[in-house]
């Protein structure tokens, strides 16, 4: 399973993986029948630890090259933020709960001066847990006539959207039908 945008650039590769992948594949050739992977990468670790500045200095190069690279490439990137959500789209309404807390958020903070929002919230869900059913119906109520109000804001913001896709069409079928009834009215005149 690919995990992620299989088109974002790589990620940067350090002056160790380069130094790897250049002796890799001679090291491999000549030990493969006696040394396990596990050897391989000792054997790599103890050969970078014993290499001279100017030997690090050419990978650190080549690392510094793919840095590079990758920031333009990262540049070029740009994937999609924000799921792309239209802006004039409708907003989901509030539950009745929320609805709840909006109605005595203020009550409970100027009653208790002083405390943290986390400690507010709590006491807005300790008295909602208390509220008798009776008592939660109009919150429910409330949050019922939103909901269907939303359902209907949604419908005609998609009724508009499918109009303004297919204004194109709509327009030459219309232009269509009058077309037609005119040659209708003709014919009945001849």
């Amino acid at each position: 399973m690919v995990k992620g945008d299989p088109k974002k650039p790589k990620g940067k590769i350090s002056a160790y993986s380069f130094f790897v992948q250049t002796f890799h594949e001679n090291r491999r050739k000549r030990f493969l029948k006696f040394l396990s992977c596990r050897i391989f990468k000792r054997v790599f670790r103890k050969m970078e630890k014993n290499m001279s500045g100017k030997e690090k200095s050419k990978f650190d190069k080549m690392t510094k090259a793919d840095k590079l690279q990758y920031i333009r490439e990262m540049k070029d990137y740009g994937p999609a933020k924000g799921g792309g959500r239209d802006p004039n789209a409708p907003k989901r309404p509030p539950s009745d709960f929320f609805l709840f807390c909006s109605e005595f958020h203020q009550k409970t903070k100027s009653s208790n001066p002083g405390i943290f929002i986390g400690d507010v919230i709590k006491k807005l869900g300790e008295m909602w847990n208390n509220l008798d059913d009776s008592e939660k119906q109009s919150h429910y109520n409330k949050a019922a006539n939103l909901k269907e109000k939303y359902k209907q804001d949604v419908a005609d913001y998609n009724y508009k959207g499918k109009l303004a896709s297919a204004k194109g069409t709509v327009k030459t079928s219309w232009k269509k039908v009058v077309e037609e009834e005119k040659e209708d009215e003709e014919d009945d005149d001849e």
